[in-house]
């Protein structure tokens, strides 16, 4: 059970025999990943501790406050794992979260000013709308009866290649970052290979498709590659998200590939092979080409080299 931040660092006095059990930085390693949370750290409502003295899976009910002055209590395993799916910074306060989310709308007798029946409207609107210039909307998507959208269904376009195959989907979204497609071409730059596949066929569905998407692909040395950061409010590849890197570094393994993970910033290694860097640099096409050494042997590598 989570105890207060003070009653826990008595007890850890006690129990380390130290009126200082964990120093100053002694875990900032660990917190360096998270910059939303540092900053979220209340300095003044936890007892004269700070953050990096505190360990991330400690049981203990930390003081924060978000920028717009909402302040909360949670431990730090709740707030590392808080980001889910939403990309905004009101993620990581959860009143923040519950403004964010839409409110649903209850519909009343006489509620309608044209005085027109709900059922009518209710037909009205299920269909495509009519936008002006007259522009047609898509028709909202389904739900069921429980009011929860229906899973999406796996992507009709995968052909149907031997599991561990890449090729070129039509499903694979664009690429994420202008950094990302200056790696591409600096290794396209290097390499004799056109580098234009961009998704590897799954055994197993991976997020409701027989298919997975890596920044980067080789097919002839079968080495992904993938270009993590922070993200713009410090929630990409942390928490939840790290989850899911996780889970899809092990779905591409499955199928007889190696993963690299280029980590910019504060990120931590999650691979045996991936590169922690503290910013972009030109050396980054160089230090994955050694990197792809390490992998499959300079002998297959270097035939592939310009």
């Amino acid at each position: 059970m989570p105890e207060p931040i003070s009653a826990w660092w008595a007890r850890r006095q006690w129990s380390r025999s130290s009126a200082v059990p964990y120093a100053v930085g002694t875990f900032s390693a660990a917190w360096s990943a998270f910059p939303v949370l540092i900053q979220q750290f209340h300095p003044d409502l936890n007892a004269g501790i700070v953050l990096t003295q505190i360990p991330p899976a400690a049981e203990v009910w930390v003081m924060w406050e978000c920028d717009l002055g909402h302040r909360f209590i949670a431990t730090p395993a709740e707030q590392r794992s808080r980001p889910g799916r939403e990309r905004r910074r009101s993620a990581w306060c959860p009143e923040c979260h519950e403004m964010a989310r839409p409110k649903p709308w209850i519909e009343r007798p006489g509620a309608w000013p044209d005085g027109i029946p709900t059922p009518a409207r209710r037909a009205r609107s299920s269909g495509p709308r009519t936008l002006p210039n007259g522009i047609r909307s898509a028709s909202s998507p389904q739900r069921t009866s429980e009011g929860s959208r229906r899973p999406r269904p796996l992507c009709s376009r995968t052909p149907p290649l031997a599991p561990g195959t890449a090729f070129v989907s039509t499903c694979a979204p664009a690429p994420a970052s202008a950094a990302e497609g200056a790696l591409r071409e600096g290794l396209r730059a290097r390499f004799i290979l056109p580098l234009t596949d961009n998704a590897i066929r799954l055994r197993n569905p991976f997020f409701d498709h027989l298919e997975v998407w890596p920044d980067i692909l080789i097919p002839e040395l079968r080495i992904a590659v993938e270009y993590d950061t922070l993200g713009r409010h410090g929630l990409e590849h942390v928490g939840r998200r790290e989850a899911v890197d996780r889970r899809k570094d092990r779905a591409i393994r499955a199928s007889g590939w190696e993963v690299v993970r280029v980590r910019i910033g504060r990120l931590s290694p999650i691979g045996p092979y991936d590169l922690a860097l503290g910013s972009d640099s030109n050396r980054l096409p160089a230090l994955l080409i050694d990197r792809f050494r390490d992998i499959r042997g300079p002998l297959l590598v270097d035939a592939y080299l310009r």
